[in-house]
């Protein structure tokens, strides 16, 4: 639903190879940025640092790999609470609707991600001000150092993953919390009594 120009693509690129980092990449067949290849322009690593994937790909069993130690992310709330749940700490990346109020919550209350500085509010089809490969670069690392800030954000990320996790469990305050609805509704079924013809 959102997709970036080839300027800001170059500029991603760069700052990923800029991060130093190991990362998977995930690009969308949405055609021009697929034939174009925006995501190799020049001196863009050939070394064995990446993996890019193009389409789909599964981002659950991503996110649960023990190597991954972040997450780039537009902060759709799909994304974010798979991130929260995997225990991932993520470099916030917001473009429009409530992705910067999901921003907020992760870097802001939860202490669990850095952002790339992403301030304009843009619909999926206008222009967003391009965020430089330097920027790009500077959040990753933050977010993947090894001692300071970037660890206590990834402990942090552990800790919100495993009771993300409990809460869904049985006896979790979620897992309760959907057993006690059905119990309501279907009591409320009962009450009003249903008939052959409605």
């Amino acid at each position: 639903m959102t997709s970036f120009s080839p300027e800001q693509m170059r500029e991603l690129a760069r700052g990923v190879d800029l991060s130093g980092k190991n990362f998977v990449w995930v690009i969308a067949n949405d055609g021009a940025a697929v034939s174009s290849d925006p995501c190799k322009p020049g001196g863009f690593p050939t070394t064995n640092r990446g993996y890019i994937v193009r389409g789909w790909a599964p981002q659950v069993l991503i996110l649960n790999h023990p190597a991954i130690g972040g997450f780039v992310t537009h902060c759709v709330w799909n994304s974010t609470l798979e991130a929260v749940n995997a225990g991932v700490p993520m470099v916030t990346w917001p473009r429009y609707v409530d992705q910067f109020y999901n921003e907020k919550l992760v870097v802001e209350v939860l202490g669990v991600g850095v952002g790339v500085g992403a301030e304009e509010y843009a619909s999926s089809v206008e222009t967003h001000r391009v965020i430089a490969g330097e920027a790009i670069a500077e959040s990753i690392r933050r977010l993947m150092e090894g001692e300071g800030d970037g660890a206590a954000m990834r402990k942090k990320a552990k800790e919100l993953g495993v009771m993300a996790r409990g809460a869904v469990e049985k006896g979790g305050s979620s897992y309760d919390d959907a057993g006690q609805f059905m119990e309501e509704l279907i009591a409320r079924r009962s009450s009003v009594g249903c008939t052959a013809d409605g």
